[in-house]
């Protein structure tokens, strides 16, 4: 008898609580009104966040979250905290009996009822509950509050609200989670004119009674009234839908939304939610397979389109069967598109011609399909139609021909748009010009692109294209007045000025014309600028977006102490920066995406707590330091290194400013250049590298070109043009290079058998008198290539200067093996002139006139003839043009490698210090005259 009583109490219990909103699976998760949070203070700061719904998804998320813990701790409990002997015992046992034997609260209650049922123990006395639900009930019906409820309720009928509105805050502090004084609440303050604070009252009583769809319906219309979010209106609406799955307008209203915000995907799920209660509804069948194309998905869209026809074809219409044999147009499948049509003929259109829409598609499919003369057939009714009814049929059709290349019968149909006003525009004269390009007449094609920037001044693309064909028929003067600059400068014409005058393709194309004009002061003007800004534009994008490729020490430091394993580590040696494990470096240096997951985590627990209106406290460092270091990135023009034209273009610039001697800036541009890390640059970079490398030997500036002609030598370390190129520019240079000594002696440990290397350290000992070094290096040198003239020559050199020291002892010795080396150089070099000038310079410099005098004698009396010097620019590297060789090829004079006027001289001197003075003006006049 006592269970009966029981039962009946708690079916009013139960049927009272679902009459108040309680008894639904909603009201589960109940918002921390009261101790907490307060309601009141809550709304007011609401008023101020533009996206007040987002705070009750984060309740709701947090509110999940806690009780997924919960239920994960109490199964844990009930798994692990009685012997298993015991909880067979608890199988018949009530819930009170569970509480008390696992300390379980009463918050707790509900999860483990849950889990007990789950798991199979079958159903569980529900004595805990029925006080529980008496104690809900007994607060719910407190007179007091019922009283002061209806007081409110009367003052806000006579317009009191400043009464209404006190005695409702009294009764929301008294009872926090009751929604009725929140709806009266929502009432005073839209009566006041406070519609945002209307709103957030209404969105807390529509939280604490969630089955009210009308209360949804209403936030989500005043909040598209208030021009709030409309995230808002779409939150609302989806909870209207979860109370009442059977309410179609609020479905539509959703659907709506999504589209308006471009969601498609959302918004076609939303239709199809539609037709799966309502499958026969035409116009969402239509709507979704129009969101399903709109967000790319055409195999979705044509699947929902022809399940209504197989389905319900007695419902669908013409309408749905245009639409799927768009959906097919587009995806190029013109069979489908004809069967279509065949089939919705048979069933809709049963002894009647098809609709004009219909069959101009289907003449389309035909016409891709080859079927031309049945394509005519189809077509042949628009010629029959007013032009401005079927304006957009005709433009099918001719776009149609005009992608299949038959320019011709594409051609016919634009010209029946000709009396067509609204069709009159810049598509439509784009398409005319690609046809009368393809037919060979250009100068259609001029006077259409003409009309077109007429219309839109400001239209890039027309003005490359019209530049580019006048370019073609040779009138360069009238195709850079459509890429030059507007010469008003009035406000007016600013703001397109900076639209299609700074574009760089626009830069580019005129820069051409300037080139082509040979307007090359003109041409300089246009692209020194414009190269500078790409490229300091790209070299800017990859140093500070891309980042340093190894992480500071400092930033592993600051990762390492977040990181778990790093616990470890006192804070009180930071400061030292100690030696981190392998282990903690390397997953610090992996830490980014988890550090950067903790960083939104920690910020989402910020806002909650502001929300609640509690003071927020981190347990971290005061000072918040970012994980990525965030920086703008340049908008870039367009990229000189994809196309190979403006590549061209830019190395022509450095070309002319080469030809004008101006190596400095030319030397600037090619070193930026190289140093853009850009993918398609790394095949055009021997280019640069040739270009920059001549013209360092001819600027001999190698602070600038040191990099060019350093890669040459990496290139070819045994060639010796490169190596003599590298060592002219070095000996040139008027200031000193630091790279160069490090750079030769890394070549000389790599190459130890390469002879040019070694050489060049002979020749450095040299210029810094330092015989016996010069002597070490080019001894060394000798052992690898004994016959060599040269280098037989610089050791003979270089014994004879070691010899003249004050600290030599064995200066005899060392005076014979230097001039043994000499002659050896005679013979290799087969008694040429030089040869016999450097044996006779040696045996002078030494004091042997008598010998130096039949040396002399040697070099006057070798035949006359020109000894061109050797031309260090012949080499496969070289890709500059013929306008430096040239100045190099007229530099050559004749006989300007003759040595017998040096050697007169010489010896001129001998007899004059020998007082035969005769005999020395008379080796002048026959050798030195001028």
């Amino acid at each position: 008898m006592e269970s009966d009583d029981d039962g009946d109490v708690q079916e009013e219990e139960e049927g009272e609580e679902e009459e108040d909103g309680q008894g639904t699976g909603e009201n589960e998760l109940q918002f921390p009104f009261g101790a907490e949070i307060d309601p009141l203070a809550f709304v007011e700061k609401g008023t101020d966040c533009s996206q007040p719904y987002q705070q009750f998804e984060r309740f709701e998320y947090e509110a999940l979250a806690a009780q997924k813990r919960r239920r994960a701790a109490l199964l844990e409990k009930c798994q692990t905290g009685e012997p298993k002997d015991q909880q067979q015992q608890l199988f018949g046992a009530t819930i009170d009996d569970i509480r008390a034997a696992a300390s379980i609260k009463d918050s707790d209650l509900a999860d483990l009822e849950e889990l007990w049922e789950a798991s199979g123990f079958g159903t569980i006395s529900h004595r805990g509950r029925k006080r529980k639900r008496k104690s809900k009930r007994a607060f719910r019906k407190n007179p007091e509050i019922t009283r002061k409820l209806g007081e409110a309720n009367l003052f806000y009928a006579m317009s009191d609200y400043e009464k209404a509105l006190q005695l409702l805050e009294e009764i929301v502090r008294l009872a926090p989670n009751m929604p009725d004084p929140y709806h009266t609440l929502g009432l005073v303050h839209y009566s006041m004119g406070n519609r945002k604070k209307a709103i957030n009252f209404y969105m807390l009583a529509a939280h604490l009674k969630p089955t009210d769809v009308s209360l949804w319906k209403r936030i989500a219309a005043w909040s598209l009234e208030e021009g709030l979010s409309s995230g808002q209106a779409i939150y609302c609406l989806k909870r209207a839908m979860k109370s009442d799955p059977e309410d179609i307008l609020v479905k539509w209203e959703l659907a709506s939304l999504y589209s308006e915000i471009k969601e498609f995907t959302k918004a076609a799920e939303t239709y199809e939610a539609i037709l799966t209660t309502h499958p026969v509804d035409v116009e969402a069948c239509k709507m979704a397979a129009k969101m399903h194309q709109q967000s790319g998905r055409i195999d979705e869209a044509t699947k929902v389109l022809k399940k209504m026809l197989h389905e319900h074809p007695t419902e669908a219409d013409l309408t749905v069967v245009n639409l799927l044999a768009e959906l097919y147009m587009d995806n190029k499948a013109f069979s489908s598109v004809i069967s279509c049509i065949e089939e919705a003929r048979n069933i809709y259109c049963a002894g009647q011609g098809l609709p004009l829409d219909l069959a101009v598609k289907s003449g389309i499919a035909h016409a891709h399909l080859g079927n031309k003369s049945i394509a005519k057939d189809y077509c042949e009714a628009l010629h029959k139609e007013q032009p401005e009814e079927v304006a957009e049929l005709i433009m099918q059709v001719a776009d149609a021909y005009r992608e299949m290349e038959e320019y011709q019968c594409a051609m016919q149909y634009y010209a029946m748009l000709d009396g067509v006003t609204f069709c009159q525009n810049k598509s439509l004269w784009i398409k005319l010009s690609a046809c009368h390009l393809a037919l060979r007449d250009h100068a259609a094609a001029v006077g259409l692109y003409k009309k077109i920037i007429q219309e839109s001044p400001s239209d890039i693309d027309a003005r490359i294209k019209l530049a580019s064909l006048l370019l073609e028929m040779d009138k360069l003067d009238e195709a850079l007045l459509y890429l030059s600059p507007p010469q008003d400068k009035s406000q007016d014409n600013v703001g397109d000025e900076q639209l299609w005058c700074s574009n760089g393709k626009v830069i580019l194309l005129l820069a051409k014309v300037h080139y082509t004009m040979a307007n090359h002061d003109l041409f300089l003007e246009v692209t020194i600028p414009f190269f500078h800004e790409v490229l300091e534009t790209e070299i800017f994008n990859q140093q500070h977006v891309r980042g340093p490729r190894r992480l500071p020490k400092s930033v592993l430091l600051a990762r390492a102490k977040w990181l778990e394993d790093a616990d470890g580590l006192r804070d009180a040696f930071i400061r030292y920066s100690p030696a981190l494990p392998s282990n903690i470096r390397s997953k610090a240096a992996r830490a980014r995406r988890a550090l950067q997951r903790r960083e939104s985590e920690k910020e989402e627990r910020r806002a909650a707590a502001l929300a609640r209106g509690l003071e927020w406290n981190s347990d971290e460092d005061e000072v918040e330091r970012p994980l990525v270091e965030f920086v703008p990135k340049v908008h870039g023009l367009p990229g000189m290194f994809e196309d190979e034209e403006h590549f061209d273009i830019f190395m022509q610039t450095c070309k002319v400013l080469a030809t004008r001697k101006c190596y400095g800036e030319a030397l600037e541009l090619i070193n930026k250049a190289l140093r853009v890390g850009h993918p398609t640059l790394f095949s055009r970079r021997p280019q640069l590298r040739d270009l920059g490398t001549e013209i360092t030997i001819k600027a001999k500036d190698a602070k600038r070109g040191f990099d060019c002609v350093r890669h040459m030598v990496q290139q070819q370390p045994y060639s010796l043009n490169a190596w003599n190129w590298y060592y002219q520019v070095v000996c040139s240079s008027e200031g000193r290079i630091p790279k160069h000594h490090k750079f030769l002696l890394t070549m000389r440990n790599k190459y130890p058998d390469c002879i040019p290397p070694i050489m060049i350290y002979g020749h450095q000992f040299s210029l810094i008198s330092q015989p016996q070094g010069a002597l070490r290096e080019y001894l060394q040198a000798h052992k690898l290539q004994p016959e060599d003239p040269f280098i037989n020559l610089c050791v003979g050199v270089s014994l004879i200067n070691l010899s003249l020291g004050a600290r030599l002892t064995n200066r005899n010795q060392c005076v014979m093996q230097g001039f043994a080396f000499l002659h050896k150089y005679h013979e290799l070099s087969e008694n040429s002139q030089e040869s016999n000038y450097n044996l006779a310079r040696a045996y002078h410099h030494v004091g042997f006139v008598t010998i130096a005098v039949h040396y002399y004698e040697k070099v006057l009396a070798h035949p006359e003839k020109d000894y061109p010097r050797t031309n260090t620019l012949e080499d496969p590297f070289v890709t500059f043009g013929d306008s430096l060789q040239s100045s190099e090829a007229d530099g050559i004079v004749k006989g300007m490698c003759d040595l017998r006027r040096e050697a007169a001289f010489n010896l001129h001197l001998i007899y004059k210090k020998s007082g035969a003075i005769d005999l020395a003006r008379q080796v002048l006049q026959d050798f030195c005259n001028v």
